[in-house]
C-alpha cells in the first residue's frame, strides 16, 4: 500500500510559542521555554535532549495530552490548545495515534481486541482490510488470539504499534518506543516504524534518548532547558550522540 504524493504534503502538527510551566513562584518549574517547531506530512522526527530538557513535555503538549501553560497547538488545520477535554479526547481517538514504552495493553484482552479498542471506544466500525494489513505487516496475524502476558515484550510493542495504526491517525506520537526492548528487537520495531513512514504516508514523532533510534527518523530536534537547540536533517548516530555529549557537559559544568 504505497500513499499518494500529495498525501504527504503540508504541516501534520505545528506549535507556536509554546511554554509549560508547573508549579508557581520560588517553586516553578519551566519545561518549554517559547518553543515554535513544526512536522511535515508523511516525515519521521526523533525529539531528544537531556532528562529535563522539556522533551516528553513537548511530545505531550502537541498529541492534547498535557496542556500548555501559552502558546499554540495545531493538529493539521484544526488548533486543540484551547479546545476542551471532551473535544480533545474525541480528536486523540480520531486522528492521533499514540505508542509508550510501557506498551500500554490490556491484560485481559486479546491482541485483535486491543488493536480495535480505539476503534470500540469511538463507536467506529473496523476497516477490516486495512486491519487484516496491518497485523501482517507486523507479523502478528498468527498471535491475534494471545493474550499480552503470552507475548515477548518485542511483541507487545508491535502490537501497541498495530493499535496506534487501527484508526488510520494522521500523525503518530512515541514515547520512548524501545526503551524496554533489547537491541534486536528495538531495531526490529524501529523498521517498522520507518516502514509506518515510507509506505503509508503517515507522521511519526518519537522521543528517544538513543542515537542509534534517532539514526532511522529523517529529522533530529534536540532540546535543553525547554528550548530548540538543535533541528537538522538526520546527521547520524555520531552527531547526535556528540550534540548530546556537549549538552551533558555543558549542564554538569552549571
Amino acid at each position: 500500500m504505497t500513499v499518494h504524493v500529495d498525501q504527504r504534503v503540508g504541516t501534520a502538527v505545528r506549535a507556536e510559542q509554546l511554554t509549560r510551566t508547573y508549579g508557581s513562584g520560588t517553586q516553578a518549574v519551566t519545561a518549554l521555554a517559547g518553543v515554535d517547531a513544526e512536522f511535515a506530512r508523511g516525515t519521521f522526527t526523533a525529539v531528544m535532549g537531556p532528562s529535563g530538557s522539556g522533551k516528553s513535555t513537548l511530545l505531550q503538549c502537541a498529541a492534547g495530552l498535557d496542556r500548555p501553560s501559552s502558546g499554540r497547538v495545531w493538529i493539521g488545520d484544526l488548533e486543540i490548545s484551547r479546545m476542551g477535554e471532551t473535544k480533545r479526547t474525541e480528536l486523540r481517538r480520531n486522528r492521533i495515534g499514540f505508542i509508550f514504552q510501557a506498551f500500554n495493553l490490556i491484560g485481559a484482552l486479546t491482541v485483535e481486541e486491543n488493536i480495535v479498542l480505539p476503534l470500540r471506544l469511538a463507536g467506529t466500525a473496523p476497516d477490516r482490510a486495512w486491519l487484516a494489513h496491518v497485523v501482517e505487516r507486523i507479523g502478528m496475524t498468527e498471535r491475534l488470539r494471545h493474550r499480552p502476558a503470552q507475548l515477548s515484550g518485542g511483541q507487545q510493542q508491535r502490537v501497541a504499534i498495530a493499535r496506534a495504526l487501527a484508526t488510520r491517525p494522521e500523525v503518530i506520537f512515541c514515547d520512548e518506543p524501545t526503551g524496554a526492548l533489547d537491541s534486536r528487537t528495538a531495531a526490529e520495531v524501529l523498521a517498522l516504524l520507518r516502514a509506518v513512514v515510507d509506505e503509508h504516508g503517515q507522521t511519526v514523532v518519537m522521543v528517544t534518548h538513543d542515537p542509534v533510534a534517532a539514526s532511522y527518523a529523517d529529522r533530529v530536534m534536540v532540546l535543553a532547558d525547554g528550548r530548540i537547540v538543535h533541528d537538522t536533517p538526520q546527521p547520524g548516530p555520531a552527531r547526535v550522540a556528540e550534540q548530546l555529549a556537549a549538552l551533558d557537559s555543558r549542564g554538569a559544568a552549571r
